[in-house]
């Protein structure tokens, strides 16, 4: 893991906001966020995060419309994504990173981020 690892959290839930960046920051992260997928895209290309949190249901767009560009980008720049959903995409070629059924618990969730950004390697694993 980076001395300072940078977090995108790309999600349109305040709390969630809120809870991830204070959990992260206490652990020495480094967090930007974005309520709209296009503004987390904007960001991943100009911060370069170490990790991406993406919540699919963002918008009122199709999941795999917002999944795309994220998943293009996690594979191009090798960036672990966490992907947070009420059902898992199917097909296609996964990116680095987890899928994470919603409702989830905060904990659980940061413990799988600090476990991507020591493993970034893993590819696409059990759902948390």
């Amino acid at each position: 893991m980076t001395k300072n690892p940078r977090v995108l959290i790309v999600d349109r839930s305040a709390e969630t906001h809120e809870v991830l960046q204070t959990a992260l920051a206490r652990r020495g992260m480094r967090t930007y966020s974005a309520r709209r997928a296009q503004r987390g895209l904007a960001l991943a290309e100009r911060v370069r995060p170490d990790l991406i949190v993406l919540d699919l249901e963002l918008d009122q767009r199709d999941p795999e419309a917002i999944y795309a560009p994220f998943a293009a980008q996690s594979r191009e720049n090798a960036t672990p994504l966490v992907i947070l959903g009420s059902a898992r995409r199917s097909g296609g070629e996964a990116p680095l990173g987890e899928f994470v059924r919603k409702p989830y618990d905060y904990a659980p969730l940061i413990r799988k981020i600090e476990e991507l950004l020591v493993h970034p390697e893993g590819n696409t694993r059990r759902a948390a």
